[in-house]
């Protein structure tokens, strides 16, 4: 491998060491990735397109949903497409500062899918068990403020920890990285200096999603048990399918995000299927889950297909 002209660090790229080393699987992976990709993509621009066409969808709750596909798309571009460069050129190096950018929005964008997933929980919590309220509490410049600051707060996290993984020193004989982007914590691994301070941030940084989760656990149990008080059989059952695509993401999201870092340490790897799940199948299930879970968003797709099949 070339290491070119290296910097402070130590290094001036990292090798990435993938998923498998079985040139058979890795064909197999690169088109199953790449159709994934392309799913993603296009589910979460079609999510995006479909609100911004359809009045009818222009509501708060609608609002963060397309900041949530916006973000899903973001995540999976900053990840996906060099897999498959690399897999293309055969060459599975990344540069020191591209590692570092693909680090920053990496952690960037997953805080943004944890704080979202919490305000779309407390909208749902107000829509149903504050309904006659709903439009004098969620605002639309609560909704901006809220995304304002999900998206400054997000960016700001992210960037505490670039910076302070920027001063640390890699060793030249250990430039491996047992995956197939740069995570935070596997960084930390091959770093020659103390990382005690990173490890106490990213801890930090895990424990601020708990709070998060714990927020979205609380209103839904509050959500349920003013559903229950619901007099009528169809009121009760329309207020729960509204809330079961939610669920779904939220449940898909946090068990995914558990499951790779919510381990012991050693047991880091790019073949868990947590980890897969997490990079690549959450962001593109979740387009799915709202259009075929969703009457409104299915009632919209017809609409816009209808329109589109006019002009053609």
């Amino acid at each position: 491998m070339s290491r070119g002209k290296e910097n402070e660090t130590g290094v001036s790229e990292f090798l990435l060491l993938g998923i498998t080393n079985d040139p058979g699987q890795k064909q197999v992976l690169f088109w199953l990735f790449l159709c994934m990709y392309l799913i993603t993509v296009a589910g979460n621009v079609l999510i995006i397109l479909v609100i911004c066409s359809d009045p009818h969808l222009h509501s708060p709750m609608y609002f963060f949903l397309t900041n949530l596909s916006f973000v899903d798309i973001c995540f999976t571009i900053n990840l996906i497409p060099k897999l498959l460069v690399n897999h293309v050129s055969r060459t599975w190096t990344i540069s020191y500062p591209h590692c570092l950018t693909q680090m920053y929005f990496l952690i960037s964008f997953a805080h943004m899918d944890t704080f979202l997933l919490a305000v779309m929980a407390l909208d749902r919590y107000v829509v149903i068990c504050n309904p006659l309220q709903y439009l004098t509490i969620i605002i639309p410049q609560l909704c901006g403020g809220l995304a304002i600051l999900v998206w400054t707060y997000s960016s700001l996290i992210s960037l505490v920890h670039t910076l302070l993984m920027s001063i640390l020193t890699f060793c030249s004989s250990a430039q491996e990285i047992s995956h197939f982007y740069c995570d935070a914590y596997l960084l930390m691994k091959i770093a020659c200096l103390d990382t005690r301070v990173n490890q106490h941030v990213f801890l930090a940084a895990v424990v601020l999603c708990v709070g998060p989760c714990v927020l979205i656990m609380v209103s839904y149990i509050c959500t349920a048990a003013a559903v229950l008080r619901i007099p009528s059989a169809p009121g009760r059952h329309k207020a729960f399918s509204t809330c079961c695509s939610y669920l779904s993401v939220v449940n898909l999201f946090y068990r995914t995000v558990l499951g790779i870092y919510v381990r012991p340490p050693d047991s880091f790897s790019a073949q868990d299927t947590a980890t897969i799940m997490y990079t690549v199948v959450t962001p593109m299930l979740n387009p799915f889950i709202y259009s075929l879970r969703n009457k409104d968003m299915k009632e919209a797709m017809k609409r816009l297909f209808s329109r589109g099949s006019k002009f053609s």
